[in-house]
């Protein structure tokens, strides 16, 4: 396989764009592996990720929590694994405002039904190729009736077509509430976009930080870019501190994704080894190596394996 490296922002006349090598790129290649991007914030600044996820076609977010071998935390010995499905292109983050009056500032909420169908199905393919037993679907649909309830009917109307996938609904406010107690209720929790960008925070919570959290974007057509959960944290790139596992973790999924499973396994043996260990681990998960310290002790495992 032969691997690019192309730019996927640069800005131009005071905006932030993505360059067409970028994007010519991913539609003739069909994947990506990226790395974290910042929004300027303040008016007339676009989000460049979901620039890219419109461009794509990528209804669905991937993003797994699973508890990771040598990383403690207070659900370690019962273990978290469980799935965020999310819709990744419209809901609160349409990026649909406007001024009402002085003052008065009106954000849309945009829920279409193509949308929700997609990612509902994506969530319950997903489900019957993973060996996932059941999905809930997340909503606030007491109060959002006619937005989250059409997201409601779309999902009702998939599940009917996967008898063999137990489906069930909960209100996001409780679910929150209810896998902080016990996770192990949980499989795959599938939901629109706001809710899933919080809700994946607090699952990376449970197995230990955003820096163990990966995601893949899946669209049409077969795309798909892979990214860590998190965002650019300038104060620790600066130092040198980062957790790279996140990316690296969704190096896998995208290897995984393209049956270049060995590869995948030989790296994945190598990063978990070196987090059991814990002589080169970085700051969140306790340790007090660099991200360079770290990711040459997984290479190191790497090579000796070859």
């Amino acid at each position: 396989k032969q691997w690019y490296q192309r730019r996927v922002a640069i800005t131009a006349g005071g905006k932030t764009r993505i360059p067409q090598p970028a994007i010519d790129s991913i539609f003739k290649n069909k994947i990506g592996l990226k790395g974290p991007m910042r929004t300027a914030i303040g008016k007339g600044h676009v989000s460049l990720n979901l620039t890219i996820r419109r461009t794509f076609g990528l209804y669905a977010n991937v993003r797994p929590a699973k508890t990771v071998p040598g990383v403690k935390t207070p659900y370690s010995e019962e273990g978290v694994d469980c799935v965020i499905m999310r819709e990744n292109t419209e809901g609160e983050y349409s990026g649909i405002e406007h001024t009402v009056v002085p003052g008065v500032v009106q954000s849309v909420k945009l829920i279409t039904r193509v949308a929700s169908r997609n990612v509902a199905e994506y969530a319950f393919k997903y489900a019957v190729d993973n060996g996932r037993s059941n999905i809930v679907a997340l909503h606030k649909a007491n109060i959002m009736k006619m937005s989250d309830g059409t997201f409601l009917e779309e999902c009702r109307a998939v599940a009917e077509q996967f008898p063999q996938i137990k489906y069930r609904e909960m209100y996001l406010d409780s679910a929150c509430l209810k896998i902080v107690k016990d996770p192990s209720q949980f499989d795959v929790m599938l939901m629109p976009n706001l809710y899933g960008d919080i809700f994946s925070d607090l699952t990376a919570g449970l197995i230990g930080g955003l820096g163990l959290a990966p995601s893949g974007n899946m669209g049409k057509d077969g795309i798909a870019i892979y990214e860590a959960v998190h965002g650019t944290a300038d104060d620790l790139t600066a130092t040198n501190k980062g957790n790279p596992t996140a990316l690296l973790m969704s190096g896998l999924m995208m290897l995984r994704h393209l049956e270049l499973t060995s590869y995948a396994d030989k790296i994945e043996k190598a990063i978990l080894e070196t987090l059991t260990e814990r002589k080169f681990v970085t700051g969140d998960i306790g340790g007090s190596a660099t991200n360079p310290q770290y990711t040459a002790e997984i290479c190191r495992k790497i090579r000796a394996s070859s």
